[in-house]
């Protein structure tokens, strides 16, 4: 399975030293160069499965970043060259250009949903919950409600 991750889900996970369960879910996760000078910023060291891989063309992810970030660009141009099972994306404009470009998309809700389901976690309320304490992440109420009644909480 090929996962490509924009920053923002890893960096959250990382946050809250959860990012094992991206390895656990998919084995590896593959970003873009942008995407590890991003993360770089703010976390002295990088998981060692998560794979740097450089764009063979960076034409489509210099036409993205005329709308989104360059991580974010560079994750969706990544993607549609590996052909990946996911992109791993949470900013609602990445993901929406994503998604025109017939990206399968997956969010950290959606990440914490399968943790569940493969009892790799033992609530996702509780995951959810240090997410939006300690890992920055948002999430409506409604969403969340409705996400956790898919997994019985």
């Amino acid at each position: 399975m090929i996962v490509v991750s924009g920053t923002s889900p890893i960096t959250a996970l990382l946050a809250v030293k959860e990012a094992e369960l991206l390895k656990e879910l998919f084995k590896e996760v593959i970003i873009p160069e942008a995407v590890e000078s991003e993360l770089l910023r703010t976390h002295p060291t990088l998981p060692v499965w998560l794979r740097v891989q450089p764009l063979r063309e960076l034409s489509k992810a210099n036409a993205y970043a005329l709308s989104v970030d360059r991580g974010e660009a560079e994750a969706i141009a990544l993607a549609e060259e590996l052909h990946a099972d996911h992109l791993l994306i949470d900013e609602r404009k990445g993901r929406r250009l994503a998604q025109q470009h017939g990206l399968p998309v997956i969010g950290l809700l959606g990440v914490v949903l399968l943790a569940k389901h493969a009892k790799l976690i033992s609530s996702a309320r509780t995951l959810l919950e240090k997410l939006d304490r300690e890992g920055g992440i948002y999430l409506a109420e409604e969403l969340k409600k409705a996400a956790l009644k898919t997994v019985g909480e």
